[in-house]
């Protein structure tokens, strides 16, 4: 595989180097929830490409996020040749035919008419994974709990959705994937997590409300259901 660039090498930081916070108005708040509300699953891509380095500085980003004993755990796989591309596309196409397959029957034909994947739009696509094996970190905060490598990863990808939705460029999280064929298609690591595949572009259109709400197959709930006091 490509090495990334030298924004993945090893950061070292001075810890009497302590610089002052920001202070984030009223405005900068505003948009930030805006920011948010517009996050949306993208399925539908122009085949524009993106600027040169926009993918890098995204991923650069995204490697600002949380992650436990900082471990930094995420593995990112440009996924460029139309091999590896197809073998991911034929992936996609066995498992949606299962999960198809196991819908309810007043559920399938409207599971047959969603759009669940923009492989064949999208200019960049990435496969995202976990390297639990990793020695970064020492191994803190995850004797217990060993899957919060997995969960570091999905803050960076979460963390990489915003960047890029705030410089209007689109995410689509694929999860109808089988892991293993995902492995074998990128010659990744056996040990290596797979997390998500994302597409990645520009828009053909923006919406404030998740597509799934739009085209009928499950509403947002009120806040308060999931809230509970003890």
């Amino acid at each position: 595989m490509k090495a990334l660039g030298p924004q993945f090498e090893q950061r070292r930081s001075d810890p009497d180097d302590v610089p002052s916070p920001p202070k984030f108005d009223e405005d900068f708040l505003a948009q930030l929830h805006e920011l948010l509300r517009w996050r949306r699953d993208v399925r539908r891509f122009k085949r524009d490409p993106l600027p040169e380095g926009t993918i890098g500085r995204l991923l650069s980003l995204a490697c600002l996020a949380p992650s436990v004993g900082l471990s930094e755990p995420w593995r990112f796989v440009l996924v460029e040749s139309s091999a590896a591309r197809a073998a991911i596309r034929a992936n996609f196409e066995a498992c949606n035919s299962e999960a198809l397959s196991m819908q309810e029957p007043d559920r399938a034909a409207l599971y047959a008419r969603l759009k669940l994947q923009g492989m064949d739009e999208a200019p960049v696509q990435i496969a995202v994974f976990a390297d639990r094996e990793t020695v970064q970190g020492y191994g803190l905060g995850r004797l217990t709990m060993p899957e919060t490598i997995d969960y570091s990863v999905v803050t960076a990808v979460h963390t990489f959705w915003l960047a890029a939705r705030a410089e209007g460029i689109g995410v689509g999280w694929v999860s109808i994937l089988d892991p293993s064929g995902v492995k074998a298609a990128l010659d990744v690591p056996e040990d290596w997590i797979f997390v998500g595949y994302l597409c990645v572009g520009y828009p053909q259109a923006q919406d404030d409300r998740p597509t799934l709400e739009r085209a009928g197959w499950e509403y947002r709930h009120p806040t308060e259901g999931v809230i509970l006091r003890r």
